[in-house]
């Protein structure tokens, strides 16, 4: 998908073709074209912070909860194995506790304003169905740039 700012995964390009074309225009100065650059590079980098914090704190609750190492986890997902056949035994206390990590999310962004009660209400609503095939699902072995730093597209409150 092509965004009015520029190409696809362009934004620092198409935004600074769009501030300087207010800046030109005498819209708005050069010093606020900075600022505003500043404050979206800030924002971005703080969001990135947290994407990197929440998915840890994802990967050590899975870790903690099935008794196992990140690194064996992560194996045993490039393998082949679902996160259900890893955890064992111990899938249902793994989905339990993933559906109560994202039950305090959800509730969190509705205390913040970040949805309403009613959205809330309808994310939780099939929130162990969802997570349930998450867990069993088994990944496709991944390509060239998608591991980590890929695209997996955002799910939940904050995405």
């Amino acid at each position: 998908m092509v965004g009015a700012l520029g190409k696809k995964g362009d934004h620092a390009a198409g935004l600074k073709n769009v501030l300087t074309t207010l800046v030109s225009a005498g819209t708005i100065t050069q010093v606020q074209a900075d600022a505003i650059t500043a404050a979206l590079t800030a924002a971005q980098a703080a969001h990135q912070a947290n994407k990197g914090a929440d998915r840890s704190a994802r990967e050590t609750l899975i870790a903690t909860t099935i008794g196992k190492s990140v690194a064996e986890i992560q194996s045993a997902l490039a393998s082949g194995q679902s996160l259900g056949a890893i955890a064992g035994e111990k899938r249902t206390a793994l989905i339990t506790a993933l559906v109560a990590d994202h039950t305090k999310k959800i509730d969190a962004a509705v205390t913040a304003g970040k949805m309403t009660a009613a959205q809330a209400t309808t994310m939780k609503a099939d929130l162990t169905a969802h997570v349930t095939a998450k867990v069993d699902a088994v990944r496709p072995a991944m390509g060239p740039g998608m591991g980590k730093g890929g695209h997996k597209g955002g799910h939940g409150p904050n995405h």
